[in-house]
């Protein structure tokens, strides 16, 4: 059960929202280009200035519900004040393996005397070659910026947008997630930074499930796990999508932590196409009310159910059970709930349009209140004809890498719903 003065934990996926973690749109996306888009997981480049309106309407419509809402931005220039753990950061993040033994050594003074919000920017949106100042640059840095003249001694992080992914909060604890697609792995160690130093997490008592806390790079090989694959759903039990993005060797390592601790009693695998569409359970399905559910059909009413469970008597501590029913009915079953599940709405083509477009991909702040976003107006109809509320904000740009309000959110503390 909850720890009721804890400042971290979530419990469920409907439960009261009570803090959370965002990223603002900002330099990271200022980079985006026709040409480095899709290496950097975009669709399409994007009106930054609108982009920043919309997102600031996405953060008030959560304060306004007395959400607090930390942004990763303004935490980390907070971090990055403090001289230990501004070590600590340029330490991890500039490494010879990430930028070259040679470029260190000269970028490495220059990045110690810059303002924290300089840094904290910098360490999300980028150093490209040509910002690094002509007394700084040396040899290195001046040779190769010739032979890369939009390259980046630094790579932006613009999907930081979408702060579901790099880390999850499970119960009383949290995964530091190694995730799939280079563009993104640096993301965790910034978050990972704002967990160890920052006012707001400081004496909070919690678990690592998976990942590393001191934040120092190891191999993980194939054990890759993304937030939006993770939904700690409550009565002792986690879903977790397996797709493009979420390997089954980190969901067996991550239920192995749980059951060693006593954290859950079931894992339910959830097993997708590895697809963009698809690329996390939640572009597909997510929860808004107690018992109502969104989920794209074509998807999830083919999705074959797994069960882990701890049992001492197997190898390796857990038994795993193919389910005979579907997704739906498995965690209702789980939950001792029957689901009214809202389909993407349209015909044939609008549905496809609509999943496209994040319909499914809500964030719940309380039990039958859901933001989403403003295009899906179908399914969006069909969840408000279901008794939800559905606050909507701007799509038009906040979509381009591919999420919506459930990807933009990382919950700190939520509490329980069943």
């Amino acid at each position: 059960m909850p720890d009721t003065e804890a400042r971290v934990g979530v419990w469920s996926e409907i439960g009261k929202l009570r803090r959370v973690l965002v990223c603002q749109p900002d330099l990271a996306h200022q980079r985006l280009t026709p040409d480095n888009s899709a290496e950097l997981l975009f669709d399409d480049v994007i009106w930054l200035a609108q982009a920043r309106r919309d997102h600031f309407d996405f953060v008030s419509k959560m304060v306004d519900r007395g959400i607090e809402v930390l942004d990763l931005q303004d935490c980390l220039s907070t971090v990055l004040a403090d001289p230990t753990a501004r070590a600590w950061v340029l330490d991890r993040r500039l490494t010879e393996f990430l930028v070259g033994p040679n470029i260190r050594r000269e970028l490495r003074p220059w990045l110690d005397e810059l303002p924290a919000a300089t840094l904290a920017r910098y360490l999300i949106g980028g150093i490209a070659f040509h910002e690094v100042p002509a007394e700084v640059a040396g040899p290195f840095l001046r040779t190769f910026a010739e032979t890369e003249p939009a390259g980046f001694v630094i790579a932006p992080l613009p999907n930081t947008q979408f702060m579901r992914d790099n880390s999850s909060w499970v119960f009383q604890g949290v995964t530091l997630n190694p995730m799939y697609w280079p563009a993104r792995q640096q993301e965790t160690l910034l978050t990972t930074a704002v967990y160890n130093f920052h006012p707001a997490f400081a004496g909070e008592q919690f678990k690592v499930w998976l990942g590393n806390l001191d934040g120092q790079t190891y191999n993980h090989g194939a054990t890759t796990l993304e937030g939006g694959d993770v939904m700690p759903i409550g009565n002792n039990t986690v879903v977790v999508g397996m797709g493009e993005r979420t390997s089954r060797q980190a969901i067996a390592l991550l239920s192995r932590s749980l059951f060693q601790a006593g954290a859950a009693e079931r894992v339910i695998i959830a097993v997708l196409p590895k697809t963009r569409s698809a690329m996390h359970l939640d572009t597909v399905f997510t929860f808004c009310d107690h018992d109502v559910l969104t989920a794209y059909a074509p998807i999830i009413d083919g999705v074959k159910p797994i069960s882990l469970r701890p049992d001492d008597s197997e190898p390796g501590g857990m038994s795993v059970t193919p389910e005979r029913k579907g997704l739906t009915d498995v965690i209702g079953d789980a939950l001792g709930v029957t689901f009214n599940v809202v389909a993407t709405a349209g015909d044939i083509y609008g549905i496809q349009r609509e999943q496209w477009d994040d319909a499914n991909n809500v964030v719940a702040l309380e039990p039958g209140v859901v933001i989403g976003y403003d295009r899906n107006t179908l399914t969006n109809t069909a969840l408000r004809k279901a008794g939800i509320e559905v606050i909507t904000i701007d799509a038009s740009e906040l979509g381009r890498g591919r999420g919506g309000g459930r990807c933009m959110t990382c919950p700190i503390l939520r509490d329980p719903a069943y």
